[in-house]
């Protein structure tokens, strides 16, 4: 009887964390240039995604694991680089006189965050916490498909849904509710490269993007997997004509 009631109990609790988990949508599946064993970064993409980053991520979310000279991972130039980099004001020191002091960012510096502190960030975002976006695509299951998902998932709540003051709808955020409000808007930002600004192409380069920077290793991560199966299939073809030479005699 007791093992009933606490199972009872047990249900109960779960029940909301279950409901809420069964109203949350499961992420779009979306084609990657990056998926599958031979895929790439797509560079076009993943600059483009920074730029968005820049001018609309990066007033909420840090990139704190982010060297700004290892941009050339996607395809900057050093003079480029160290362009970027001047724009922000880095905090170093102590200097001679035992102060910090203030000075230009350099292609060694990483992202400057914009906050400078949790609790700082918490009080300009009613509370909420903004994470870091350094790792957030392997931070989360279906990483690149569940960011996509979560930029492009707002939308109005359904007739009857209790949406608590200051959140927001999204169907692809567990719960349903969110703390930021969409981010992105079609022509948000001005390409360079004169390709549209729609919120699906920004969504889709900022993932591009946040991909390369979780996993910059990932191309000769998986180069190196395809040159050890080559290797370890001639290994084997040549262990079978031993092993037959060998026996052969023997039958």
């Amino acid at each position: 009887m007791r093992t009933l009631i606490v199972t009872l109990i047990s249900l109960l609790v779960a029940a909301p964390a279950l409901a809420s988990s069964a109203d949350t949508r499961h992420p779009k599946q979306m084609h990657w240039a990056f998926d599958g064993a031979f895929g790439t970064f797509d560079r076009q993409s993943a600059q483009r995604g920074l730029q968005v980053y820049r001018e609309v991520c990066s007033s909420c979310h840090s990139l704190n694991r982010v060297a700004f000279r290892s941009l050339s991972g996607i395809g900057f130039p050093e003079a480029e680089i160290k362009a970027l980099a001047a724009e922000y004001t880095v905090m170093d020191g102590p200097g001679d006189d035992g102060e910090m002091f203030e000075r230009p960012g350099a292609p060694s510096d990483k992202f400057v965050p914009p906050f400078a502190n949790e609790k700082a960030a918490r009080a300009v975002n009613g509370g909420a916490y903004p994470p870091d976006l350094s790792l957030i695509v392997k931070a989360r299951e279906d990483g690149p498909d569940y960011v996509y998902s979560i930029l492009t998932g707002y939308m109005n709540a359904p007739e009857g849904t209790h949406i608590s003051e200051g959140m927001h709808y999204n169907p692809y955020f567990p719960g349903g509710q969110i703390a930021m409000p969409a981010p992105l808007s079609a022509d948000q930002v001005t390409y360079a490269d004169g390709t549209p600004a729609s919120v699906d192409q920004m969504a889709k380069d900022v993932v591009n993007f946040l991909q390369w920077v979780a996993e910059p290793e990932m191309e000769m991560r998986k180069a190196m997997g395809v040159k050890v199966l080559i290797f370890l299939f001639i290994t084997t073809v040549f262990l079978y004509i031993a092993k037959r030479r060998v026996w052969r005699d023997l039958h």
